[in-house]
């Protein structure tokens, strides 16, 4: 019983120990995965006098409760361009995930094929010398490899992190393209505005220029008053016309975000009292340097792509490793058909192979060296990517809050020049100063209208560029991705 006990021990010692070996092995080949490091500040400090909610809807835009904007925007998911590219990489980047997997199953295979062979009769020592030999064969052969150190899996590993990293990029595309729409909507918007402030200002002129006129023709005024009133009033309308230019081309810019031929797009002029700021900044969001991370798909595709390379290390390092593969062929084969079904034209093979490189001059340790620069250099690219980030929040904070500040001079220096203007135009009626006085009181109250209108819209795309450097409501931990219906479920993986 003793001697019986030792025979079946030993077997079990040396097939444990061989797969404990095994396991060691694989972990050897495996590069252990960590985010890179990277320390971030406990606030923002251009946000520090924000209050308000921290919570971003993935339809962010919404905030700004303008319906044209909102069914514009719902366009992008459908005909953009760049977007349905970004989707068709997704697609590419799951199939080749489906492909790395391919790899922990076996390939079989089948072959058929009808030969004849003749054998010249001048080979000595031939018994089928000068002869012509027929041959009917057909077979299946299957091979497998087992992922004993890793190869696979770690390529798999790396095509799932593809995957996912192409997911963000898809909700990054889709955030920057809304982004970019919502800015050039309200561009032309605030045009538009601008537009009906030039067009009251040149029938305010053309009314002063009559005054003027009326005045020369009875002796009052000079010559030069009526010619000095003209050329304001021409030099408005030139404004004017560029203006128009500028909105056209916002509006072909548009339609090209959207999908849509320049030739075919048209956005109807909006009305709206001059000086008047029809879209309303949405309260300005507050949120910590913390959850770019979350919140930001750009940052989520870098730091899948450091996850990738890491895998690529593994895949690298399992090189140095031998190679195991299972083989299995079978079928039948016979020289006449007659025979070719019956059991005696039966073969088959099977049994395991075992490949190792022994020598190849460094070429796998300059492998695994580049493999362990990509990850670098992809580490790198993320931090930079977050720095990136907290800059534009940054900027944008400041942007915002600085801005507020200079719309409030601003309003302040119209209201005060549209003053001047009124008193300017009073005392020239009555001939008590030159009509130099109100050119320059002219002058000074457009320019402060058109500085203010351009200030509101500063203020639009900061906002605008907020949400969008917060990541736009965007979020992998919950799955509130906003992303188009195809994009939404890749890293389910």
């Amino acid at each position: 019983m003793k001697r019986d006990t030792k025979r079946t021990t030993r077997p079990s010692i040396r097939h444990t120990a061989v797969v404990l070996a095994c396991a060691w092995l694989a972990g050897c080949a495996t590069e252990p995965y960590q985010v890179p490091a990277m320390p971030l500040p406990a606030t923002y400090q251009e946000a520090e006098a924000v209050q308000h909610q921290d919570a971003i809807a993935s339809d962010w835009w919404r905030a700004y409760d303008d319906a044209t904007l909102d069914a514009l925007l719902a366009r992008i998911d459908v005909s953009n361009q760049s977007l349905l590219k970004s989707m068709a990489l997704l697609r590419d980047a799951r199939a080749q995930v489906a492909a790395a997997r391919a790899d922990y199953f076996p390939t079989v295979g089948a072959a058929a094929s009808v030969t004849s062979t003749h054998l010249s009769a001048n080979v000595l020592g031939h018994s089928l010398a000068g002869r012509t030999t027929p041959d009917h064969l057909i077979g299946l052969g299957a091979t497998w490899e087992p992922d004993l150190f890793g190869r696979i899996g770690n390529n798999v590993d790396a095509a799932k992190a593809r995957l996912q990293a192409s997911a963000d990029d898809v909700a990054a595309v889709r955030l920057s393209l809304l982004a970019e729409a919502a800015i050039d909507y309200f561009g032309i918007r605030s045009l538009d505005r601008e537009a009906a402030l030039l067009q009251q200002t040149v029938d305010a002129y053309a009314s002063v220029l009559q005054l003027v006129t009326n005045r020369y023709l009875g002796g009052i005024a000079a010559e030069s008053d009526v010619a000095q009133a003209k050329a304001r009033v021409e030099g408005t309308r030139a404004q004017l016309t560029d203006l128009q230019l500028a909105r056209t081309q916002l509006m072909h810019a548009l339609a090209t975000l959207l999908g849509e031929p320049a030739s075919t797009f048209t956005l109807p002029v909006a009305t709206s009292n001059p000086g008047e700021t029809s879209i309303a900044l949405p309260a300005t969001p507050a949120a910590v340097p913390a959850t770019l991370l979350q919140r930001r798909p750009d940052i989520a595709a870098a730091e899948r792509r450091v996850a990738a390379a890491n895998a690529q290390i593994g895949v690298a390092r399992a090189a140095f490793f031998p190679t195991l593969m299972l083989n299995l062929n079978g079928g039948l084969e016979s020289s006449g058909l007659a025979g070719w079904l019956t059991a005696p034209s039966r073969f088959w093979a099977v049994g395991p192979s075992l490949a190792a490189t022994i020598f190849d001059g460094g070429k796998r340790q300059a492998g695994v060296d580049s493999a362990r620069t990509q990850f670098d250099a992809s580490a790198a690219d993320y931090r930079q990517t977050v720095l990136n980030a907290v800059q534009d929040v940054e900027d944008n904070y400041a942007a915002l809050r600085l801005l507020d500040e200079e719309a409030a001079s601003q309003r302040a220096a119209v209201t005060a020049s549209d003053r001047a203007l009124q008193q300017a135009t009073e005392r020239y009626r009555k001939g008590a100063s030159a009509y130099l006085d109100v050119n320059v009181a002219q002058a000074t109250a457009l320019t402060d209208a058109r500085a203010l209108e351009a200030v509101h819209r500063r203020q639009l795309t900061a906002s605008v560029s907020l949400f969008r450097a917060l990541g736009g409501g965007w979020d992998r931990k919950d799955g509130k991705t906003g992303e188009p219906a195809e994009a939404s479920t890749p890293a389910s993986d």
